[in-house]
């Protein structure tokens, strides 16, 4: 038996009973990046305008990490008082309020705060989506983990693709509070919820329990109940960090987290210094996130369908080592190429994200792990803007950065290795 057929006893048709809780996952999921591929394109302009240079154009790099981490570690018990939905929804709120007033801000102070105010918005719905996946979609983990993935990555594309142009038309305000009104709207699915089950008139929660009294009367995994807080075998109360499962994706999660804000921080600034405009570094960021989407389109469903997906980690840390070397050695030369190889090695995230519930039988233990993964992963890597930055101010170079993240690739591969091995966490635990 295969790690889906584990997590997907019943398939059900995606829409049934579940349409709402779709439409949220999907448009909350899209809100994950704005704050950050929205702001990075303007970082030079907005540096001008408020009187900051690279120290503080790292520390702006790092504060996604930064609350992403913090977040990760909160959130799962923030969801276990207010319930999933209710968690998506604050989520989904503090996004929008933050985006909105930052269109506003006066200084690099407020701007920080802003940021971070979004920020913790996006976090707490990194954590909440692969558990609503596992409780609402257990039958169709990878295709609506393909799905959620997707949209994040068009969250990702559509602001670094679009932020210099609106900010040419309509001025940096507009460029950055524009995103708002997308968060704001996607809370409105998870108001429908949330109201539906207030007053009695959902049928998921029927459909729900209809699909687990099956599911125990046949034998197979049971879908967690709405409003449940662990499994019932208490496999959720284990200690995460003693699990390899967890520390494995940690690392997987982590350097690739670390790689990637990085990237979205300074490869704008890499390119302008070798000859390319500050369009050209906006349309970079784009294609680098365009490239996680192709692999976002395939790879939850391939993952479903191996027991063990370590090839796939060793393929992803070439094309890293593949654009490295290229942005290092003749960034100008093909650009193009060189940031589709950077755009490929990310696709360590979606398959991240898919194991975090391919390697868990409860949502209680994918939100334990998801939490972990997240809290800790983003933990490891906020510093890794700021660092490869540093180091880039301290040699005048390019040479010491890419050194960095190499070693960085190495802790990736090992992480990799580790959580790929076909096995449950709550059995490691």
């Amino acid at each position: 038996m295969n790690a889906d057929s584990l997590a997907a006893p019943l398939v059900r048709p995606l829409w049934r009973d579940r349409a709402l809780v779709l439409a949220g996952i999907a448009m909350s999921a899209f809100n994950l990046r704005t704050a950050v591929t929205s702001l990075t394109p303007l970082l030079d302009t907005l540096g001008d305008t408020f009187g900051f240079g690279p120290t503080m154009t790292g520390v702006l790099g790092m504060v996604p990490t930064a609350a992403f981490a913090v977040f990760g570690v909160v959130t799962p018990a923030i969801a276990h008082r207010l319930g999933l939905e209710r968690t998506a929804l604050l989520a989904m709120a503090l996004a929008a309020i933050g985006l909105f007033v930052r269109a506003f801000v006066g200084d690099t102070a407020m701007l920080l705060v802003t940021s971070a105010i979004a920020l913790s918005g996006m976090g707490m719905g990194n954590v909440v989506l692969p558990p609503l996946v596992k409780r609402y979609f257990a039958d169709r983990v990878g295709t609506v983990s393909t799905l959620y993935i997707t949209v994040l990555q068009l969250g990702t594309i559509l602001p670094a693709l679009l932020a210099v142009p609106i900010a040419t038309a309509a001025g940096w305000r507009v460029s950055l509070g524009a995103w708002s009104l997308i968060a704001a709207a996607a809370a409105l699915p998870w108001i429908g919820v949330l109201w539906m089950e207030r007053y009695g008139q959902s049928r998921q929660a029927k459909a729900l329990c209809q699909a687990h009294d099956e599911a125990v009367a046949s034998g197979d995994p049971a879908p967690e109940l709405d409003g449940a807080k662990d499994g019932a075998n208490g496999s959720a109360r284990g200690r995460v960090w003693r699990s390899p499962v967890a520390w494995g994706l940690t690392l997987m999660f982590g350097m690739t987290s670390l790689t990637t804000y990085s990237m979205f921080t300074w490869l704008p600034k890499l390119l302008t210094e070798a000859g390319g405009s500050h369009a050209l570094g906006g349309t970079m960021v784009a294609l680098f996130s365009t490239m996680g989407l192709l692999s976002a389109l395939f790879l939850p469903a391939l993952a479903v369908r191996i027991r063990n997906p370590f090839p796939i980690v060793v393929a992803c840390g070439a094309s890293y080592v593949a654009a490295f070397a290229g942005l290092l050695l003749a960034p100008m030369a093909a650009p193009l190429l060189w940031v589709a190889f950077l755009g490929l090695g990310p696709s360590t995230f979606p398959l991240s994200l898919t194991l975090i519930n391919l390697r868990t039988r409860t949502p209680g233990g994918s939100s334990r792990l998801s939490g972990f993964v997240q809290g800790v992963g983003y933990s490891l890597s906020c510093l890794g803007p700021l660092l490869f930055g540093w180091l880039h101010e301290a040699t005048h170079g390019w040479e010491w950065p890419f050194a960095f993240l190499t070693l960085c690739l190495l802790a990736l591969l090992y992480g990799g290795w580790l959580a790929s091995r076909p096995r449950m966490l709550e059995d490691t635990w």
